[in-house]
């Protein structure tokens, strides 16, 4: 019977680059930046990696070479290196790569990189594909933005339990609210200023509900990680973070399909949170994860996400948003780095940077004191790609 890699790999070190509108900087500069600190925390040399996965999801706008940009600009050992793509996904897709491959007993030591550069290319998040599932099935999900598809789900999300417009998005904002107050103490953030909840709310809509301060940006960065054999990390370190669970799911679209689907929710997100929590050995999530990084791309999702990875019952993740559960000194900190709202989301840098948080949390090294979660044991990370009823969604969790 399949038993995962629990316990079997360990984080020995990890990068990541400031994230913003990093105009004088290119990838190449950017993947540099990311790996010498993570060479540097793990205290190897190039020599040593046997492997490599890099992760982008805009091949051809951030570096245009594959899997070949990694090992030109690292002037890595002749060996292999494998380019790897899942949507939001992409960075903790790469970061999969590295941990199987060394928990196989292929590799000894193995690099995990992921990359985005956007900022010069004019990419933005409003412009739409023909359809999630093709032309021929244009339809079923006609021409949709992002802003638009999660504006539904908050909407949805209103009328399924009983929230007034206002309510709605008064609760929206308090997430906005700490995400801000979060990047303003994190000194690789894009975004580092507090907004009010008063701001949040009069600020000019995108797609209703959801307004300016509702949704990410887009970002440059780079992020790394270097992984090894549980039995060896502690020859490289005194505080190697283990890999607990790793999994990753895509939606097989019946929620496009047939009408159980409650459209307040994400299911994907629901089913691999499952199978993470199984591999991992949790059975009670609100309790026994310290601390999570999750897909933040619009304040919506960071809110139903709550309730699909069991940190709030269903329908009542409001109660916990003002009560400060998730608040950076509260019981269970969410996004403690500022998520993608404010950290940024380079696509295929994000979920590196979200494990970047966690390691750095687990070890007691969150750069200033007042962004140190106490006694933290276990993290969790979560990326989201696509929409909210077609998605790739990735869990991983992490601890000592």
């Amino acid at each position: 019977m399949a038993e995962g890699i629990r316990d079997k790999v360990a984080i020995i070190g990890m990068g990541c680059t400031k994230f913003g509108e990093l105009w004088d900087k290119s990838a190449e500069d950017l993947i540099v930046d990311a790996f010498n600190e993570c060479i540097e925390d793990a205290g190897i040399e190039k020599k040593d990696i046997n492997a490599a996965w890099f992760g982008v999801h805009f091949e051809e706008q951030s570096v245009g070479k594959g899997a070949t940009t990694l090992g030109v600009t690292l002037k890595l050992p002749f060996i292999p290196i494998t380019r790897t793509e899942n949507f939001c996904a992409t960075g903790t897709e790469a970061f999969r790569g590295a941990c199987y491959g060394v928990a196989s007993g292929a590799y000894d030591i193995a690099l995990a990189l992921g990359v985005e550069k956007l900022k010069d290319t004019g990419y933005g998040g409003l412009p739409g594909g023909p359809s999630l599932m093709g032309t021929k099935n244009a339809l079923i999900m006609p021409r949709v933005t992002a802003p638009g598809a999660f504006a539904m789900m908050a909407t949805r999300y209103f009328a399924v339990y009983g929230l007034t417009p206002e309510e709605g998005k008064r609760m929206l904002a308090k997430v906005s609210v700490k995400s801000h107050y979060n990047g303003a103490r994190n000194p690789k953030a894009h975004l580092r200023r507090e907004v009010t909840e008063e701001q949040v709310m009069n600020a000019p809509i995108i797609a209703w509900p959801l307004g300016l301060f509702d949704c990410c940006g887009v970002s440059d960065g780079a992020a790394a990680a270097i992984v090894t054999r549980a039995e060896l990390a502690k020859k490289f370190r005194p505080d190697p973070v283990y890999v607990k669970a790793l999994q990753v799911g895509v939606s097989s679209g019946e929620e496009l399909m047939y009408t159980k689907w409650d459209g307040a929710h994400v299911e994907t997100t629901y089913r691999v949170g499952l199978l993470a929590y199984k591999e991992a050995g949790v059975k009670n999530p609100r309790e026994e994860i310290s601390m999570a990084e999750v897909h933040d791309c619009f304040s919506i999702t960071e809110a139903v996400t709550m309730e699909d990875l069991q940190f709030s019952p269903r329908g009542r993740v409001k109660e916990d948003i003002e009560s400060g559960r998730f608040n950076l000194n509260g019981p269970q900190p969410i996004q403690p780095s500022g998520g993608l709202k404010c950290f940024g989301h380079p696509i295929g840098a994000s979920g590196l940077r979200m494990l970047y948080e966690m390691y750095k949390q687990l070890q007691g090294k969150a750069q200033l004191p007042e962004r140190q979660i106490k006694n933290p044991r276990l993290g969790l990370t979560h990326n989201m790609g696509g929409f909210p009823p077609m998605n790739i969604v990735s869990v991983a969790i992490v601890g000592l």
